[in-house]
């Protein structure tokens, strides 16, 4: 895909969505099972109106069907998806156009998802978009029978090993994808709303109680030194104010909020994006937290030198005023996720360091996570 954007100083390249490759897919399998001759390339159109063409390969004809495929371009966007061949094999039917799932494509298995349970993880858009695309042909030919569109992904249940869909309840393979028909290279976008898919599965098992975590680090603590069923954690990633946002919009009543403290402990001046690229203040929090509870000029700057809050915690560990310091950090941590939920959901939270030395609990934190024992 000849489209770029600039991010980060570096030039990248726009890629397609699982569900682009598969509507061109199917789109040229139905047009040479109408035209009865091999087509090069597909031609589609794309839910914001803009063309498309693809490059058709593996092509298998039959006198009542053909199958084809699209080898996924993602452009410069990492994905687990990028260069899997997507499958699609169309057959005439007396009905409407319907849209099945095979080989490689995920079935979902837990409410909360865009796709009802028993159905195969194929989104509202990319569904729709292969059924607008297949009716065009079909009117352009003159014809009035239906057809029946199976996508299929044969290395789609590794490919989901990579993906949250083992976490999402979508089991056998991936989803086909996609909202705009064009993948955002490095698209935070992206990430956020697979967030977001996790939420929402995890409100129809649970609507008043959520646990939330950045990381593995916050599940892998979760579950070796709280005994916590991290089954029901869900990874936020960066994303603490989006997560945060989406989680007062479902109506989440309790939250608990277990990490790192070298990623929550940014939250402490209001950051709400922990990711480097964006905002590194661990030293300034610490520091200036030490130094109004007591701590020296040299102290203060042994702090700001730390790479680790574990490396700046075990520095002032046996200074009267630590616990002081770990309190007033979790004052200030708890009042910018409150600000946040602007009081519409109740939020606890446990941070830690990689050695387990240095615990910030807040005083409900126990109490709320007998709730995931």
């Amino acid at each position: 895909m000849e489209k770029f954007t600039v991010k980060n100083g570096k030039r990248l390249r726009f890629g397609y969505t699982t569900g682009s490759c598969a509507t061109a897919a199917s789109a040229a399998a139905l047009e040479m099972l109408l035209f009865g001759s091999k087509v090069a390339r597909a031609d589609i159109t794309l839910p914001s109106g803009e063309k498309a063409s693809f490059e058709i390969g593996d092509i298998a004809a039959e006198p009542d069907q053909v199958s084809c495929s699209v080898t996924k371009d993602g452009g410069d966007d990492p994905d687990a998806t990028h260069g899997a061949k997507i499958f699609a094999k169309v057959r005439l039917t007396e009905g409407d156009i319907c849209v099945k799932g095979g080989e490689g494509v995920g079935l979902v298995t837990a409410k909360g998802l865009q796709c009802a349970v028993g159905e195969p993880a194929i989104n509202p858009v990319p569904r729709r978009m292969m059924i607008e695309n297949a009716r065009r042909i079909l009117q352009r030919y003159g014809t009035d029978c239906g057809a029946e569109i199976t996508i299929s992904v044969p290395e789609g249940k590794d490919i989901a090993e990579k993906t949250y869909n083992p976490r999402l309840g979508i089991v056998g393979g991936i989803s086909i994808l996609g909202t705009t028909g064009i993948v955002d290279p490095m698209s935070e976008k992206a990430l956020v709303d697979t967030i977001k898919a996790v939420i929402d599965k995890q409100y129809e098992e649970d609507p008043e109680n959520i646990l939330i975590s950045p990381g593995n680090y916050g599940r892998d603590f979760c579950r070796d030194y709280l005994g916590l069923d991290i089954e029901r954690a869900v990874p936020v990633s960066n994303y603490i104010g989006e997560a945060l946002d989406y989680i007062k919009y479902k109506g989440f009543k309790k939250i608990l909020f277990v990490g790192h403290t070298g990623k929550l402990i940014k939250i402490a001046a209001g950051v709400m994006n922990t990711h480097s690229a964006y905002a590194d203040c661990r030293m300034e929090v610490i520091g200036v937290h030490s130094a109004i509870c007591g701590a020296d000029a040299k102290t203060v700057e042994q702090i700001m030198k730390c790479v680790t809050t574990d490396e700046a915690f075990d520095l002032i560990k046996d200074k009267s005023y630590y616990a002081e310091v770990k309190n007033r950090i979790l004052e200030k941590v708890l009042y910018h996720l409150r600000f946040r939920l602007k009081g519409q959901a109740e939020i606890e939270t446990i941070m830690f360091t990689t050695d387990r030395s240095h615990i910030i609990k807040s005083p409900g934190a126990d109490m709320m996570t007998e709730r995931y024992i």
